[in-house]
Order: C-alpha cells, then sequence, then structure tokens
C-alpha cells in the first residue's frame, strides 16, 4: 500500500512533503523495521520510539510516524497521539480484519481466561475455525503463539486477526483488559459479542479508583456501537449477579442477553452440585432446560460456563451441540489445576491473585475438603499495594493455614511486600517464607492425609520476576518435586 493511501484514513497529521513510497509492513519496534516499514514512535513508560528513529531508518523504513518532531530523511508524518493513529492505520493496512470474523471480547477481574478457553472449545465443538488471544497464548486454529500482554497493542491485534482470516478463520475471542481498554488498545476491533464476567478489586495501581476501573471495562460494551445493523446484531453478555451490570447495560445499544444464579437471568444454573470431582446443575435458557454434568469445579466455573453458553447461543450455536461440548471439558492450564503425584493429600495449583478469586477458591476448597485446606499465597510487587492486606486477611480466614510468599516482586523488596500482607492479620496466626519453592516446599511437608493445598497467584506461569531477572518457576513443577521428595 502506497504512503499517500494510507495517510487517507489519518484526519489530522502534518506532511512536510508528498513523497509516495510503497508501505510493506508497520512496526513500533525499531528492532523489527526491515525494507519499505511505516515505523511508529510510540512513547512508552521506559522506552521512547522517538529516540530510535535513526536505527529505523537505517534497517530501512521508508517513513516515520511520530508526535513530535524527529529528524530524519524520509518522509515524517506527525500526529498528536501515534497510538490513536497506529490503530486507524493498522487497521487500514490489514484490510480490516474484524469485518471478516465473528469477534467476540471477554473483560471481567475474574474469569477472563478460563471463559474465553470454553468458549473457543464450545466453537471448535460446533464445527467451527477459531482464534484465540489472552493472557496466555495466542492461538489461530492449532497454532500457539506467546505474548507479553493479554491484549496485545492495536498494531499487533491487526496483523494477528488478518492472519487468522487469511487461514480461513470465521470465530475469534479475545481477553480485553481494562488496561487495553483505557489505552485504545481495541480501537478499531469490531466485536459482535461483548461479554462481562465479574468486578472486584485489582490494577488500582493503573486505575485510581474502583470507579474508573469500572469505567474502563465498560469501554467494551459502548465500542459495540450505536446503531441496530439486523444483518450484523450485536450481543452484550452480562453477569446479572454482579452490580457493574446495570450500568454497562447504560453503556451499549446493543441487545443484552444476562447470566446468573442468584438472581433472574436469561441463561441461569440451578440446582447446583458441587463435588471434588465435578459440577452438576440444569442450565435454564429460554427456550429450554437442560442437566449439565461437568468436569469443571467450583461456582465460579459455573458463572465462566454461564457466561461461555450465553455467547454460544447468541452466537446462534444450537443448545445441544453447546451442552454436549461442555461435557467434553477437561479444564484449563492453572486454573484449579491438580498436581498428583499419587500422594494422600490434594495440590492445587491456581491463578488467583485478586481477593474475590483467592475468596472463591478457597471457598470451594472448603466444600469438599475433609482435612485442612492450606493456601501458599503472595502479591506482586510494582502492583497494587491495597491489596495485599485484604488478600492475607482472606486467606486467614478462608484456609486452615496461611502461607505468605513471593509472587513475582519485580523491582520491590519481596521482605517488604509480605509485611504489607501482615499489616492485615495481625494478631492471627501465619508463616511467611520468603522463597515461594521454599514456601511450597513447606507447605506440602505441612500436609497430612486428606488436606488441601491451594498455591495461588501465578497458575500457568512459567516464571518468576525478581528485580530485572525472568527466573524459570513453574508452581506446578515445583509442587511435583517437592511431593515426590516427600513420598
Amino acid at each position: 500500500m502506497h504512503l499517500q493511501t494510507l495517510l487517507a484514513y489519518l484526519h489530522d497529521f502534518t506532511h512536510k512533503d508528498h513523497d509516495n513510497p510503497i508501505i510493506t509492513s508497520i512496526e513500533m519496534d525499531s528492532r523489527e523495521v526491515k525494507e519499505g516499514s511505516l515505523f511508529v514512535c510510540i512513547e512508552g513508560y521506559t522506552v521512547d520510539g522517538h529516540n530510535f528513529v535513526q536505527q529505523a531508518e537505517e534497517r530501512g523504513a521508508v517513513a516515520i510516524l511520530a508526535e513530535k518532531e524527529v529528524t530524519a530523511n524520509i518522509p515524517v508524518i506527525v500526529v498528536t497521539d501515534t497510538k490513536r493513529s497506529m490503530a486507524i492505520l493498522a487497521d487500514a493496512f490489514y484490510g480490516q480484519p474484524t469485518h471478516g470474523l465473528h469477534l467476540i471480547g471477554v473483560t471481567g477481574t475474574n474469569g477472563k481466561t478460563s471463559t474465553t478457553h470454553i468458549i473457543d472449545h464450545i466453537f471448535r465443538h460446533a464445527g467451527k475455525k477459531t482464534g484465540m488471544i489472552g493472557t496466555m497464548y495466542m492461538k489461530i486454529r492449532d497454532e500457539i503463539i506467546e505474548v507479553k500482554n493479554t491484549t496485545p497493542e492495536s498494531l499487533t491485534l491487526q496483523k494477528t486477526f488478518a492472519k487468522m482470516v487469511k487461514l480461513h478463520v470465521d470465530t475469534a475471542v479475545m481477553e480485553v483488559s481494562s488496561h487495553a481498554l483505557d489505552l485504545g488498545r481495541v480501537h478499531g476491533c469490531d466485536f459482535d459479542v461483548a461479554v462481562f464476567t465479574n468486578l472486584s478489586q485489582d490494577h488500582l495501581d493503573y486505575h485510581s479508583t474502583m470507579d474508573e476501573y469500572q469505567q474502563a471495562k465498560g469501554l467494551l460494551f459502548s465500542s459495540l456501537g450505536n446503531n441496530f445493523n439486523h444483518q450484523r446484531p450485536k450481543y452484550a453478555v452480562l453477569n446479572i449477579d454482579d452490580q457493574a451490570s446495570i450500568q454497562y447495560k447504560k453503556s451499549t445499544a446493543a441487545f443484552i442477553t444476562t447470566y446468573g444464579i442468584t438472581n433472574n437471568a436469561d441463561i441461569m444454573a440451578k440446582n447446583i452440585e458441587l463435588t471434588s470431582s465435578g459440577t452438576k446443575f440444569d442450565l435454564v435458557t429460554p427456550t429450554k432446560t437442560v442437566t449439565v454434568e461437568m468436569k469443571l469445579i467450583g461456582l465460579f466455573s459455573v458463572y465462566n460456563v454461564l457466561a461461555a453458553v450465553a455467547a454460544s447461543l447468541v452466537s446462534n450455536l444450537p443448545l445441544e451441540v453447546v451442552v454436549e461440548s461442555i461435557q467434553t471439558l477437561s479444564g484449563i492450564s492453572g486454573r484449579f489445576e491438580v498436581v498428583d503425584e499419587g500422594q494422600n493429600y490434594t495440590v492445587i495449583v491456581d491463578y488467583a491473585h485478586t481477593p474475590d478469586s483467592l475468596e472463591n477458591v478457597l471457598q470451594t476448597a472448603k466444600q469438599f475438603c475433609k482435612g485442612r485446606t492450606v493456601v501458599v499465597v503472595g502479591c506482586g510487587g510494582d502492583r497494587d499495594r491495597s491489596k495485599r492486606p485484604i488478600m492475607a486477611k482472606i486467606a486467614v480466614e478462608h484456609a486452615d493455614v496461611s502461607i505468605f510468599t513471593s509472587d513475582n516482586p519485580r523491582s520491590e523488596d519481596p521482605v517488604q511486600i509480605l509485611k504489607d500482607m501482615e499489616t492485615g492479620v495481625q494478631g492471627k496466626d501465619y508463616y511467611s517464607i520468603v522463597d515461594r519453592e521454599e514456601a511450597i516446599k513447606f507447605a506440602v511437608n505441612y500436609a497430612s492425609k486428606d488436606d488441601i493445598i491451594i498455591i495461588a497467584g501465578k497458575g500457568h506461569e512459567t516464571y518468576q520476576i525478581i528485580g530485572d531477572k525472568v527466573l524459570d518457576f513453574d508452581d506446578r513443577v515445583v509442587a511435583s518435586r517437592a511431593i515426590k521428595g516427600r513420598l
């Protein structure tokens, strides 16, 4: 695509010359620039792309998109917001790929990863060709691609969607974080279905207040548009048991489908039976009530399944196919994942890293625990400090034994993070073990027959960030090694 053709999609910019080179790619990382690239200068938290214009030009860039004046021997286009302009140009350059996809976005504090995986499983079971973008990875049909952010930058998103279209994907499902919504990463994404899981305290290191956090999530629903296109209807799928849904209803003109357990909803679960091996419930829909038996455990799993069912039904999948697929689900990596080496106690690894998710996991374990519940939990560094004492309080209130430890301390002193946690449990019994591996070993050696150990916070993650180092660390591997060492 020629530069001038691409620039026609922007409405406000300055351009000192009218050269019209062919643009072969758009890049925001100077190391990825090649002959024919348009290099976009992004001013990040630690690195400013404007400082890499010369390197980009040397690598073959034929044009620069910047927010401020830079020196270059190639055309420089100056805009007021390169991130916003990059989203527009990426959408145009890649041929507006989401217009050719059935796109489902899932937002909420907890359950995004599980819900997107369940939706993907349902659609694949129904014979659809799917793509998925989220915390764990991006997936295009059967190809797995690693990711750095839950929701990538707009440039990566549009490039990925274009690849999906090229490989004949018809349905894409993605986690949509509050950061991504606030930063405009999903600008240009034409969502057909927007799903809300729940809202509880998280990310207050980024959003100043819970109101701001809630409003950021609401941007997904307002992005569904304000018109009624009956050839391609838009749907908001809302958890009616969460108060935030009241505001999200007001945020969109899209058709509303609700789900829930407590309050009356379009899609409901009734007569729920929770066991240590699975869950059974009556799935109530507007047309039919059917009994569902699944291997997923816990009330939070029921909510995730209801969200996925609602998203599938508004996407015109048959109820029978949806139910059949749910009953074949075997579990999701790092989400209430059992580590079994033949021991006479249970070890479960879960991603729970917010007060609400930790409480849900511990309450679920309590429901079928015949012995004691033991929790290993920490709080991340360089993140919301206010939730640290809350997490500790929930741990000691809902577990019989609480062990506080490190969880990606990053640039913070891990000892200080534990001290912050301990302010919420003064006068209570707990253990503080800074080294996460030692904490897991302690829990395993502490356990007796029929106890349940919950190792919370990291789930599927295979690393530990200490200072500026990313170290190999997998709770599941460490727990397995500790169990074998005790047998």
